[in-house]
């Protein structure tokens, strides 16, 4: 089994990474103090104690730090620094590729609109980009460079609490139904995108779908998927986090989804509605997403913090998963809320499921293959070939012996 310096030495991605979730605690103290938003706390200790903490009651306590992170990301330099940070607190840990994640129109305010969030955002990670790039390793030691893209969120429901964008909304379409705006805020989201891809060069590598699943179904954001699908972007949706199987199966079948955010209650044969045989319907559409090779971006400590049913790794169905041969990657979710690292779920994971050499292979190479990468086919191909190159360079450095090329599929 790995020790833990090897599992930070090996190339890694973060597919399934909020930004708003992920900044450094020190950040977050400085910037509150500077825009005077107030805080619970003003040490790190503190807040970790009452807002960022090893354990949560429920979701709700979960999200609560959401409030604090996205009160200080309120204008551009804000959001350039914490991308940056991001970026930097990434390649400490060995992840060379990184997709985050965000709702950019949380963010939108007087003189900020959408492209702009999204530019300071890719500012911030291009800094990274540019810096690793041109240090030694990168340029004469054969190392894979640090790349990225950035993944626009819709939400499934906004509530009063989300700011300027979500009043200003509800001016414009006053009378109309509250289901029937939030469609159209995504679809308003995946026109900006769109151009801020095509128009500004930004790297869009996908649109994603958050937010809490019940009560709110994917079918409502069909026309905002309907139009990013059109224009040849790539498709993520939360599911199956907090709902059964039949939302990972909306999110495939009506959002055509490229890939599922957690996909937890994949296997919950007891949240299946449908009129027909549950262990079937279980059965049918994990053989159908192993089949179509459609990724899920699992994120254990997460699904850990809330879900109360889930009291250890062993209890996460990402073993099961694994031994189904799906097609898995371990993400973090929110590095500041659960504290933690694509090398620490690694090793969680690991553990707990015993895990081989060929495994743990299979599990950061999904990462690098399903990803939204933000450059030509040919390009992905070159860079994945150098990664897997490099991943056996690190084992020869730690005299560990190379895994079989088999493990690679």
């Amino acid at each position: 089994m790995y020790t833990d310096e090897v599992l930070q030495a090996l190339p890694k991605t973060d597919l399934h990474c909020h930004l708003d979730g992920s900044m450094r605690i020190e950040t977050l103290i400085e910037l509150a103090k500077e825009r005077n938003v107030a805080l619970p706390s003003q040490t790190p200790e503190g807040l970790r104690e009452q807002v960022f903490k090893e354990h949560y009651r429920d979701l709700p306590d979960y999200l609560h730090g959401f409030a604090y992170t996205c009160a200080v990301m309120s204008d551009a330099e804000a959001l350039e620094r914490i991308a940056y940070e991001l970026g930097q607190d990434c390649l400490a840990e060995g992840v060379r590729y990184l997709e985050v994640r965000f709702a950019p129109q949380l963010h939108v305010r007087p003189g900020l609109d959408v492209a702009q969030v999204l530019a300071a955002v890719d500012r911030g990670l291009e800094r990274v980009r540019l810096e690793h790039e041109a240090s030694e390793p990168v340029k004469h030691k054969g190392e894979p460079a640090f790349r990225y893209g950035i993944i626009a969120c819709a939400m499934r429901m906004f509530t009063g609490g989300f700011g300027p964008y979500f009043k200003s909304l509800m001016t414009v379409l006053d009378g109309s139904p509250v289901k029937e705006v939030y469609g159209i805020a995504s679809l308003q989201l995946a026109r900006a995108v769109v151009e801020a891809r095509d128009r500004l060069g930004l790297p869009i590598v996908g649109f994603d779908l958050a937010g809490a699943e019940a009560g709110h179904p994917a079918s409502d954001h069909t026309e905002a998927y309907d139009f990013v699908h059109r224009h040849f972007m790539h498709k993520t949706v939360h599911a199956g986090e907090a709902y059964g199987p039949e939302s990972v199966f909306q999110a495939i079948t009506k959002l055509n989804a490229d890939r599922i955010g957690h996909g937890t209650h994949l296997y919950s044969v007891d949240m299946v509605k449908v009129d027909e045989d549950p262990h079937r319907y279980v059965r049918q559409l994990s053989e159908y997403i192993a089949d179509r090779r459609v990724l899920l971006e699992v994120c254990p400590t997460s699904n850990l913090q809330t879900m109360p049913e889930l009291r250890r790794v062993g209890d996460h169905p990402v073993g099961r998963m694994i031994r189904d041969r799906l097609s898995v990657t371990l993400c973090t979710d929110n590095r500041l809320i659960s504290r933690t690292t694509v090398s620490r779920e690694l090793r969680l994971v690991m553990n707990a499921f015993e895990l081989s050499d060929s495994d743990v292979r299979r599990l950061i190479l999904h990462g690098f293959k399903r990803s939204f990468f933000p450059g030509s086919y040919r390009e992905k191909r070159d860079y994945v070939r150098k990664v897997i190159d490099y991943y056996d360079t690190v084992l020869a450095a730690h005299n560990l012996p190379p895994v079989g090329r088999r493990a690679d599929a």
